[in-house]
């Protein structure tokens, strides 16, 4: 791998996450960065400077005071137009670039502004109406790899024989188990408040199917597990399965932890798909909670949980991420809007997180998702038939920058009963459009 020397006035932590993001995870060229003019200048080989102004004659990138501060201030932003793209924090003309790629991209992955002072929704979650890119109109595109899609063209062009490693479009698929089985498992009193639910509602075709169910007559509406599997083999589709493991609650509503069939179910997914967590929407305010949580399904699959997503998606900055890197846990999907489908980071590539308040680069990688069923269904009103329509745009904004496109699914959502009529269908169509599989065929 080749190497580029940066020069810059101060190295710190910000400096050394988001230079390495960018220049080496994102297009594979080594960096070494230093804060030595004289040095730098006497260098004869591939460099840039990323500074307030020019060293001497070599690549410039004028730079925004944002990776040089510590902690946390409001940021003054004005967000224009520049070949098409939407930008900010522009600089001098006489930058490479007429805006600070590398604070502008920090900001968005870092995911300054949900630590900043802001409105919560009922679930105390940042509202993607409130974010940078919803109110300025790029939610919807992968902002930061275009970016640096624009970086790569300006090196290219500077050093025509630097070397940038080959990117590959992948396809990540995730389903969340929050209630394993609409009426099954769930025991005497639940089952019993259910009954008089649907009494107290006149919801005779719930006292009916519930019944069936319960009498082995019909088949549990959220039990979608063989379809999952056919369809999972049918394109063979290698899927990353989150499970609600937790106490009962208001909000956490999934069959007991003490019943076998749940258990069972649980090893059989894990015979075929890779297993994470499902934090409980209780545990986000209890670490404890959430250790329980996690040790109760590592003792179900007899493996160590290295892997997880929020129920709700409730992510508080950092809290939430402390809790997570102190129980042992690498991986994170919980990165994406619940109300809205896009890229909350501005990314479709993993990232280390950057905790803000510690002003350090952790070991926790957090994996963001863009679509998830909930969104476009509770959230955004949109029905089965035009869900493709939405769902189509994002995944070629992914394939256009060579990212990981990453959907988030629930069982429910495939049993084609109310109010998922229909659904099943556009999880095939989105595997087959991410997949490039031909002759989609629309509804």
């Amino acid at each position: 791998m080749q190497s580029i020397l940066i020069y810059v006035p101060k190295i710190n932590n910000r400096i050394r996450f988001i230079f390495k993001l960018i220049i080496t995870e994102l297009l594979g060229v080594k960096i070494n960065i230093t804060d030595d003019a004289q040095s730098f200048i006497q260098y004869n080989g591939y460099k840039l400077s990323y500074a307030f102004h020019p060293v001497g004659h070599e690549l410039f990138i004028c730079a925004r005071p944002l990776l040089f501060e510590t902690g946390l201030k409001d940021q003054e932003i004005q967000v224009t137009d520049w070949q098409d793209t939407p930008i900010f924090f522009s600089t001098t003309k006489f930058s490479a670039l007429p805006f600070d790629i590398f604070a502008a991209s920090f900001y968005m992955v870092s995911r300054y502004e949900e630590y900043l002072p802001t409105i919560y929704d009922s679930h105390h979650r940042f509202e993607a109406h409130h974010s940078l890119a919803y109110t300025s109109g790029f939610l919807q595109k992968p902002i930061v790899n275009i970016w640096v899609l624009n970086l790569k063209e300006l090196l290219h062009e500077k050093f025509p024989d630097l070397v940038f490693s080959k990117r590959k479009y992948s396809y990540v698929s995730t389903i969340d188990i929050d209630n394993a089985w609409a009426y099954r498992q769930k025991g005497f009193v639940r089952t019993t408040g259910g009954y008089v639910k649907s009494l107290l509602n006149i919801d005779l075709k719930g006292l009916a199917q519930r019944t069936k169910v319960l009498l082995d007559l019909e088949k549990d509406p959220y039990d979608t597990y063989d379809f999952q599997l056919e369809i999972h083999r049918k394109y063979q589709l290698k899927t990353l399965y989150f499970i609600l493991f937790a106490s009962y609650g208001k909000n956490d509503k999934n069959v007991p932890v003490t019943s076998r069939k749940f258990k069972e179910l649980i090893k059989s997914i894990a015979d075929n798909s890779e297993v994470g967590i499902h934090p409980s929407y209780s545990s986000n305010e209890s670490p404890e909670r959430l250790s329980k949580e996690i040790k109760r399904l590592s003792k179900v699959l007899n493996r160590e949980i290295t892997k997880s997503r929020q129920h709700f998606l409730r992510l508080s900055f950092p809290d939430t991420y402390h809790h997570l890197l102190e129980l042992g846990i690498t991986d994170d999907y919980t990165m994406g809007f619940a109300s809205e489908i896009g890229f909350r980071a501005g990314i479709c590539d993993s990232f280390n997180f950057y905790d803000l308040d510690l002003e350090t680069e952790t070991k926790l990688r957090i994996h963001p998702f863009q679509v998830m069923d909930a969104s476009l269904r509770y959230y955004m009103k949109v029905d089965a038939h035009d869900a493709i329509h939405k769902i189509k745009p994002i995944i070629d904004e992914v394939k256009k920058v060579d990212g990981t496109f990453m959907s988030l699914w629930h069982n429910e959502s495939l049993s084609n009963e109310f109010p998922w009529e229909g659904w099943r269908y556009i999880y095939e169509q989105i595997i087959m459009e991410a997949l490039s599989v031909p002759n989609i065929t629309n509804q």
